[in-house]
């Protein structure tokens, strides 16, 4: 047992700017420091998340942050919650490939699961620079490329509905003397979403709480082979939140790993440029400008891995045999249509996509070692959602 937590429990080693600098604002009242009365429902032993100095978690932020998390009021034509994008039966993610903001258009990326997002190093698919809950919280409400809440310009109008006696009451139990605002609002969803934490999958009772018939023996042989340097997956996602992006509060090394899997390799002769990730969504590119960072996304956590799909940032792959396959190939290979194109001789791809060769039994064990990350008391918590 000692040598099999040694092995898997390895701790990795580790646009909105003026509304950014706006909601930082804080009144004399919002300075006085918060006692955190939160119990995280973590494993004995196991890091906490790191937690913002001027945002402590306590129950009544988590629980305000849960109520504005599922209300509709806060997109400007009242058509969409933060929930809509985001199911908890999905792990707080969803089942289409790509989302669709409260204005209908249609979005580039997957929403990503927000299955123990606190112990996230970055955040969203391709930014290294986007390492807060709260400053992330932005992008949906006022980004306008593409609109999500669509609050940009309805500022106002947004800001009345919260101060209903319901949310007056909320708001002065979450943040007492201090008047309803957008920076609350953030701070409470980010304290909520913070909650959303996953730790007691198969994998865990038995990895960490020493039950040997957790998982089923198919599932171990599978886990070995995860873990193995055949296939390479532990090195993008390795640690206990099976992610090489991880930060807690005992990480004291600043890493943020991306990595380009292979996925496209489009052929762009007509503008001089030999190959690449589509035009659309170049991944860590866009905010480095670095042509290295061609097709980099951030590695997301394989935890509840089994009910996220569609899977990558796009969507584009449909199931967990069909990711194995893909790996197993050490890429993908597009033989027609606009994206066409062999990932797997994108010269930026990573070292760790070299491929692999697995039996039916093989690629079995592996799926079934995957879904031992399904936490199904997690995804039924009925404390996690508002009651119909």
């Amino acid at each position: 047992m000692g040598s099999r937590l040694l092995q898997i429990f390895k701790l990795p080693i580790p646009s909105l700017i003026v509304v950014s600098l706006c909601l930082t604002l804080q009144s004399c009242s919002e300075n006085k420091k918060q006692e955190s009365d939160y119990q995280w429902p973590i494993i004995k032993g196991f890091p906490k998340p790191q937690v913002p100095q001027n945002n402590p978690m306590t129950v009544a932020k988590v629980s305000l942050g849960k109520v504005i998390f599922f209300d509709k009021s806060l997109s400007a034509n009242e058509q969409q919650a933060c929930a809509s994008c985001h199911h908890q039966a999905f792990a707080f993610g969803e089942d289409i490939p790509q989302s669709i903001g409260s204005t209908q258009q249609k979005h580039r990326r997957n929403a990503p699961a927000l299955v123990n997002i606190a112990y996230n190093k970055t955040l969203t698919w391709a930014h290294d620079g986007l390492m807060s809950i709260e400053q992330q919280i932005l992008l949906p409400m006022f980004g306008e490329f593409p609109v999500e809440l669509g609050i940009t310009g309805h500022e106002e109008e947004v800001l009345a509905r919260f101060k209903t006696l319901k949310y007056q009451t909320l708001f002065a139990e979450a943040f007492p003397q201090q008047k309803v605002s957008f920076d609350l609002i953030v701070k409470a969803l980010a304290s909520y979403v913070r909650s959303l934490i996953s730790l007691s999958a198969p994998f865990d009772r038995y990895a960490y709480l020493g039950k040997d018939d957790a998982i089923s023996v198919s599932a171990l042989r599978g886990m070995n082979l995860f873990f193995s340097e055949k296939l390479e997956c532990h090195h993008c996602h390795g640690g206990f939140n099976f992610t090489q992006s991880t930060s807690h509060e005992k990480q004291l090394i600043d890493r943020r790993p991306f990595h380009n899997t292979g996925l496209y390799n489009v052929n762009f002769a007509e503008d001089n440029k030999a190959s690449g990730y589509p035009k659309h969504d170049t991944g860590l590119a866009e905010i480095s400008t670095l042509v290295k960072d061609d097709g980099r996304f951030r590695a997301p956590t394989l935890r509840n891995i089994e009910v996220s799909a569609p899977y990558m940032h796009d969507g584009s792959i449909g199931s967990l045999s069909e990711v194995i396959d893909f790996y197993g190939a050490g890429g993908r290979n597009i033989t027609e249509g606009d994206f066409q194109g062999d990932g797997r001789n994108n010269p930026l791809k990573s070292k760790f996509i070299k491929g692999f060769t697995l039996t039916g039994e093989e690629k079995e064990d592996l799926i079934n070692f995957l879904k031992t990350l399904t936490d199904c008391n997690f995804l039924s918590d009925p404390q996690h959602v508002i009651s119909e």
